[in-house]
């Protein structure tokens, strides 16, 4: 899924899988807060979109993430998922899952949202989002 490396876009991508109601987002390289909330607006513009469905996030391939703690906050305090919507993260570096856990908190205080969750491993993101295989 990396794309070429001599042309800069945007180092997300989604998939909607209707049948699983899931949003699976993907990042790779440096990923900034323009990117990621131009790539929540191009989630919520998907006919296929509804915010009652679950967010598998891959940040496995990200390898920094320019974003600042007030950028953090609102990131995490707005969302286009229904409150009832599970959102797990899921990544490899220390650094990057330090990060999605301040912002797995700052989600829980800003809206009481028990329902986002950082996870090392895909599998047990994906049991915890109810899904046994992705097809």
């Amino acid at each position: 899924m990396t794309p070429n490396r001599k042309t800069r876009i945007m180092p997300c991508q989604y998939v909607i899988k209707k049948e699983q109601q899931l949003v699976i987002s993907q990042g790779w390289d440096r990923v900034t807060c323009a990117e990621i909330l131009d790539h929540r607006r191009q989630i919520a513009k998907d006919s296929d979109f509804s915010p009652d469905f679950n967010q598998l996030v891959d940040g496995t391939a990200v390898t920094a993430i320019d974003i600042s703690m007030v950028e953090a906050k609102t990131v995490a305090a707005q969302t286009i998922f229904s409150p009832k919507s599970r959102r797990a993260f899921v990544a490899k570096s220390p650094v990057i899952l330090g990060l999605a856990r301040i912002m797995e908190t700052y989600s829980r205080i800003a809206k009481g949202r028990e329902q986002v969750k950082v996870f090392h491993d895909r599998n047990e993101a994906l049991q915890w989002l109810g899904i046994d295989v992705l097809k």
